[in-house]
C-alpha cells in the first residue's frame, strides 16, 4: 500500500521536481528562429554558422554557437554535459588554491557522484579516479572526466546538432536573410 509522497527519500523528490521542470521546458516548443540566437543587438552571421561545422571547438568558442548548441542540448535533456565542461573550465582557471577544495566538491556533487542532480555519463573508472583526485584537489583533478565528456559531445551530441532541424533551419534563415539583403543592394 502507498504511504504517500512524504515517505519517499528527498533525493527522489528532488529528481521528480527536476524532471517536472525539464518536462515543462520541453513542452514549450523551442524557438529556433534567428531571434533566439540573438545576443544583445547581434545575431550570428552565415559565415559564423558555417564555421560551426568545422569543429566542436569552433562552435564552443563562438558566443552564438555556444548559446545555440546549449539550447539544442537542453532540448535533448543533455545540457549537463556542456554545464560540466564549462564548470571544469572555470575550476581550472581558479586563482586561489584555497578555493579549490570547495569548488571541486561542488562540481563533484553536482555532476559526478552517483546521485548527482545533473550527473554526466562517465565510466566507473573515470568516476573513481575523479573521486580520488578530490582528496588533494588540483586544477587538473577533473581533466580526465572533462575530456571524456568533451569526446562524448564531439562524437555524439555535436554531429546530431549539425544534422538537426534547428541548425539547418538557422542556416536557411541566414541564407534567406543574406539573399534578401543582396537583392536590396
Amino acid at each position: 500500500m502507498c504511504n504517500g509522497i512524504a515517505t519517499l527519500p528527498t533525493t527522489c523528490l528532488k529528481r521528480a521536481k527536476d524532471l517536472k521542470a525539464r518536462l515543462a521546458s520541453f513542452l514549450q516548443k523551442p524557438d529556433w528562429s534567428l531571434a533566439s540566437c540573438k545576443i544583445g543587438k547581434t545575431t550570428p552571421s552565415l559565415e559564423e554558422c558555417m564555421r560551426w561545422k568545422e569543429s566542436l571547438e569552433k562552435l564552443l568558442s563562438n558566443k552564438h554557437g555556444l548559446m545555440t548548441f546549449t539550447a539544442f542540448l537542453m532540448s535533448e535533456f543533455s545540457e549537463e554535459n556542456i554545464a560540466f565542461y564549462f564548470a571544469c573550465e572555470d575550476f581550472r582557471s581558479t586563482k586561489s588554491a584555497a578555493k579549490l577544495p570547495t569548488k571541486a566538491q561542488k562540481i563533484y556533487d553536482e555532476f559526478i557522484c552517483t546521485d548527482a542532480p545533473r550527473e554526466v555519463n562517465i565510466d566507473h573508472e573515470t568516476r573513481d579516479i575523479t573521486r580520488a583526485n578530490l582528496s588533494n584537489p588540483s586544477r587538473s583533478c577533473f581533466d580526465m572526466a572533462q575530456h571524456k565528456i568533451y569526446l562524448l559531445m564531439a562524437k555524439d551530441c555535436y554531429p546530431r546538432f549539425l544534422r538537426s532541424p534547428a541548425y539547418k533551419d538557422l542556416l536557411s534563415q541566414l541564407r534567406a536573410k543574406c539573399t534578401s539583403t543582396t537583392k536590396k543592394a
